[in-house]
């Protein structure tokens, strides 16, 4: 009898568990929420950086800037209006000199800190802004751009002496460009 009990009692224990699999519900998350409060803090952090440096430029009643397609500004101190070459493309090798102020005019790289650097357009590690801002060069012309935080060194800075979010003004000393069609012969 003690026997037949715990048959019956496994017999309805393995019945009553095997039950078929029920759907679960899916779990509702908002992945988009984050995104959108990072577009729009993003969004007022570019107002911001942008209205500051339209003042300048504002009050800034000597020099004759210009805004560039990338969303930066800029203004020559010497500009070369006769020269016949190109501004730097694509693979094309620059050297030039630069110093980093932050938009209050104080120094954060001098321009011997940075030294002269090689650089590849497009094909090495330059911040944004620089990257296209020397683009817009010839040969012996000294510029001065204003780049917003998200041209320069964005939201990580350069892990030294720029911080997060930091917009720059930069005086850039372009030297030499050689073409890429001549780096390969």
């Amino acid at each position: 009898m003690r026997t037949i009990c715990l048959i019956f009692g496994l017999l309805t224990l393995m019945v009553t568990s095997c039950k078929t699999p029920e759907a679960r519900k899916p779990v509702n998350i908002k992945t988009g929420s984050f995104l959108d409060e990072s577009i729009t803090r993003n969004k007022k952090l570019s107002a911001k950086e942008e209205s500051r440096i339209l003042k300048i430029i504002e009050q800034d009643t000597i020099h004759d800037y210009k805004a560039s397609d990338g969303g930066f500004w800029y203004y020559y101190h010497i500009r070369d209006t006769t020269s016949t070459v190109e501004f730097p493309k694509f693979g094309d090798h620059v050297s030039f000199s630069y110093q980093l102020n932050d938009l209050n005019d104080n120094v954060i790289y001098t321009k011997k800190e940075l030294d002269t650097v090689s650089y590849t357009i497009d094909k090495e590690e330059l911040f944004l802004g620089l990257r296209e801002g020397l683009k817009l060069m010839k040969p012996g012309e000294i510029v001065t751009f204003l780049f917003p935080s998200y041209q320069a060194y964005g939201y990580y800075g350069d892990d030294n002496k720029i911080g997060t979010n930091i917009p720059l003004k930069a005086k850039v000393t372009l030297h030499t460009i050689e073409r890429e069609s001549t780096l390969k012969n």
